[in-house]
């Protein structure tokens, strides 16, 4: 793979790792530069199945969708930070289930937004808008957004590997407080991110995504479950994401003392605001 092979928006810097570029090489994608593979691979060198965890993350946003969609009925989904796109996306999983369902992307790196309106083109049920999960009242104002979604009836929200790059300083309970606010009853939140349960494996990934990303931080289990708010949380609540089965209670699960270090980096969640 060539540098020169990727077709890149005005302005993008080629000397600096993206999150979305770097997630794309973990996840063995080709829409990422060298810079991003240099970062991969001190993923890599920090945890050695760092591709597992990318991969284990997006199993997690799959089998949320497929809940949200398939089980809870959503057919409305605001996706805020959703990456470059790759194999079985938001809204490929939802028209799979629901043909009707409308997804609107939203992320503030503008690679991602050109590759995403390419993808989108001529699809009348996704749109993709530039934005920074950081400002949530932009995001909420947005006409595109207004008119495409109907914010009179439940809306999923997905936060899918983005918390453990807000942070604290940055108040993330405060972001998705604000978003939760604009949304009505029944409108539901999936979330993934990083705990800090004193696993070797868990600050080795955290390390990694600040020494190349600047960002990447783990949190104690109950400061990741304040980010759902207090509204009701699906079954089996927030978990790590081998054991995380929505819509599946009764599926056997490996304890979490059985799990490989790696798959407990991750925990993913889904919460209904009564």
């Amino acid at each position: 793979m060539h540098d020169d092979d990727i077709e890149l928006p005005p302005g993008t810097d080629t000397t600096v790792p993206a999150t979305a570029r770097v997630y794309d090489a973990l996840l063995g994608g080709s829409t990422n530069l060298a810079v991003d593979r240099a970062a991969a691979d001190v993923f890599a060198q920090h945890v050695p199945q760092a591709r597992e965890c990318a991969k284990l993350n997006r199993s997690a946003l799959i089998r949320g969708v497929e809940y949200l969609v398939g089980t809870a009925g959503m057919d409305q989904i605001l996706d805020i930070g959703c990456g470059l796109p790759s194999a079985q996306n938001t809204h490929q999983v939802a028209a799979g289930i629901n043909p009707d369902a409308k997804v609107v992307y939203v992320d503030h790196d503008p690679m991602v937004v050109a590759h995403a309106e390419l993808m989108l083109a001529g699809n009348d049920a996704a749109i993709v808008i530039q934005a920074d999960l950081t400002d949530p009242d932009d995001i909420l104002s947005r006409t595109e957004i207004r008119a495409f979604l109907d914010f009179d009836r439940p809306v999923a929200l997905l936060l899918v590997g983005m918390i453990m790059q807000i942070s604290d300083e940055q108040r993330p309970n405060d972001i998705i407080a604000a978003l939760m606010a604009a949304l009505p009853s029944g409108s539901h939140l999936l979330l993934t991110a990083w705990p800090d349960t004193g696993e070797p494996a868990q600050a080795a990934l955290s390390a990694a995504c600040i020494e190349t990303l600047g960002n990447g931080w783990m949190r104690p289990v109950p400061v990741l479950e304040s980010h759902f708010l207090g509204m009701d949380m699906v079954a089996p609540g927030l978990e790590y994401i081998p054991r995380w089965y929505p819509g599946e209670p009764g599926r056997p699960v490996r304890a979490a003392a059985e799990l490989e270090p790696y798959e407990r980096t991750q925990m993913a969640g889904i919460a209904r605001k009564p």
